[in-house]
């Protein structure tokens, strides 16, 4: 049985009422296996996968009205998968995807209490450049997946591999100070950036203090 300890609750994201489990607290750690480890997550970083960050809420809430009509999603880091249980709930073609070993489990518990179909998921780093059956998509999501100074190129490369030609990312960046050299990265891939927001977000102006930054690309700006 399971030592970790949870939290259920309810938020309104546009229309939808989503339902979802986080950790009950960041001094929640479970590592059956040693897979964590073996994917060097710490037992301090082990739980910020499940915890529900402002950026993420930021996130769910853009994804609430967005434009999905016939485009295939894809979430980085989807932690409990907020932003995915709202495109779910509006029947989006989405496909989730974060390293936690255990991501998978909470987004299926939470798609589960949600009553929605099964979102497909794929475990990967964004190394992981191998897995080109997984297919190309027209729109890339995610929250604040820039916390490491050396982590723009990576990611740029993963984007740049599972990405159609025409095509559009969203971030979230919680203000960690790495928005610019990610965003120079994407330029050279051919991606022209606009900042859609840049102040405080309406909904959590006490917590939320990043910007939401777009990216689109054409098919005649691919290099």
């Amino acid at each position: 049985m399971s030592s970790l300890r949870f939290r259920y609750q309810t938020s309104v994201f546009g229309k939808h009422d989503i339902h979802f489990r986080c950790l009950r607290d960041r001094n929640q750690f479970e590592d059956i296996g040693g897979i964590a480890e073996e994917l060097g997550i710490s037992s301090a970083s082990w739980p910020l996968f499940g915890m529900i960050w402002p950026s993420g809420e930021v996130l769910a809430q853009l994804m609430s009205n967005y434009d999905i009509k016939n485009r295939r999603i894809l979430e980085l880091g989807c932690g409990v998968g907020l932003a995915s249980l709202v495109l779910n709930a509006r029947d989006a073609d989405i496909t989730a995807t974060d390293i936690h070993p255990c991501a998978e489990s909470f987004l299926n518990h939470n798609t589960s209490l949600n009553s929605g179909p099964i979102i497909p998921f794929w475990r990967t780093s964004w190394e992981d450049l191998q897995n080109k059956e997984k297919g190309e998509f027209d729109l890339i999501i995610g929250s604040d997946v820039l916390y490491e100074p050396n982590q723009s190129e990576k990611l740029c490369e993963f984007i740049q591999h599972y990405t159609k030609t025409d095509c559009e990312v969203l971030i979230v960046e919680a203000g960690r100070g790495y928005a610019a050299k990610f965003g120079k990265c994407m330029s050279t891939l051919g991606f022209s950036p606009d900042v859609i927001f840049q102040e405080e977000w309406a909904g959590h102006p006490e917590k939320f203090k990043g910007k939401i930054h777009r990216f689109r690309r054409a098919k005649n700006k691919r290099h």
